[in-house]
């Protein structure tokens, strides 16, 4: 029978230190009670990206503080809950550790049961926290470590379609802005200078998009925007204000068309979707939001974003994802383990590589 369920999620998979507290009432609808963030980007800022040491190190101190917020704005205790969710993986290890050994810790304490989630679970089964979208529809998760399609037909039941087969489009980002000299995080920069620009001024490759599937690539790209860069400071002995914001204009325009086309592709290979869902950091660009409901728009299938603030890590997906897996019966033992590495779908083929932001899936 449908129940009342309230749940305590953890997220430390990267370099947010996150908790929150969700509540899950009889007629299925969800409700956030409090959404606590901690981010790191001062603390990486001067290193040109995460540093696995330093957000291991942050999320030990700053998690403990941080269910503690998020307790107290929702108006709970640990007596109120009926379990703990924690990113058990994939991600950058010494941070997943860290909120692994604090939900362990607070459930022997509490007695309560402790759920493993798989983070890229979290972010695919965010359109139902929000909008109650029901099964199966087709998700793009976009993300600093991550880029793939999914079917999602249960909370524990996805397909891949596609993924990167190298960098991930977030981690392209920051790449990108790291050698313009803009800062991080990169995608948020290198969309504010892309606005500005001429996304007709250089001509930049589709990666892929002449092969058949749903496959992405971007580094290729990466390298096209540095060999560009170059010859532009080679021609006039540096880059203006103008250069930069045409390159980043360039850039995003040439992973909007890539996004789209492959969105336009796994769409016509999965009919009878509910849905087209988006999500994951690079979900936050205005740009590629736009370009993504424009082809599920011409699809005929309904479109959905989560809220910004859903789009990147955050502890609220994760307790929502705790308490869809203890609808269905799941528990994880007191052993539960961390893992760098954790496919959603364990019959498709492994993708190839490691991002900057942790280990693809």
């Amino acid at each position: 029978m449908p129940q009342t369920l309230t749940f305590l999620g953890l997220e430390s998979s990267c370099d947010d230190t996150a908790a929150a507290v969700v509540r899950h009432a009889p007629d299925g609808a969800a409700q956030i009670l409090s959404s606590v963030v901690a981010g790191q980007d001062a603390l990486h800022a001067a290193f040109g990206g995460v540093v696995p040491e330093i957000a291991a190190r942050a999320h030990a101190e700053r998690m403990d503080l941080c269910v503690e917020d998020a307790l107290l704005q929702a108006g709970v205790t640990l007596a109120d809950l009926d379990g703990i969710a924690v990113t058990a993986g994939p991600g950058l290890i010494g941070g997943v550790l860290a909120g692994v050994m604090c939900a362990k810790g607070l459930a022997a304490v509490t007695g309560l049961p402790l759920i493993g989630v798989n983070h890229l679970a979290g972010h695919a089964l965010t359109p139902r926290l929000t909008d109650g979208l029901a099964f199966p529809y087709l998700m793009l998760l976009v993300s600093g470590g991550h880029c793939q399609f999914l079917r999602v037909d249960s909370a524990t039941d996805f397909t891949r379609l596609g993924g990167t087969i190298d960098d991930a489009p977030g981690e392209a980002f920051d790449k990108t802005a790291k050698l313009l000299g803009l800062p991080q995080p990169g995608g948020p920069a290198v969309e504010r200078e892309a606005v500005l620009g001429d996304a007709r001024r250089f001509a930049f490759p589709r990666p892929l998009l002449d092969r058949p599937g749903c496959d992405f690539s971007f580094s290729g790209l990466k390298t096209a925007l540095l060999r560009t860069r170059d010859a532009v400071v080679a021609e006039k002995g540096g880059l203006t204000i103008q250069d930069r914001r045409d390159l980043c204009a360039g850039f995003q325009a040439a992973v909007a068309d890539v996004m789209a086309e492959k969105s336009r592709r796994a769409l016509a290979a999965c009919p009878g979707m509910t849905a087209f869902a988006v999500a994951g950091g690079v979900a936050a660009n205005a740009t590629l939001r736009a370009r993504l409901e424009a082809v599920a728009v011409v699809a005929g299938v309904r479109f959905i974003a989560p809220p910004l603030r859903l789009c990147t890590d955050n502890a609220a997906m994760i307790a929502w994802a705790g308490i869809e897996k203890t609808l269905i019966g799941a528990c994880d033992p007191a052993d539960l383990v961390a893992r760098p590495r954790w496919p959603l779908d364990s019959t498709s083929p492994s993708m190839l590589g490691a991002g900057k932001k942790g280990a693809k899936a």
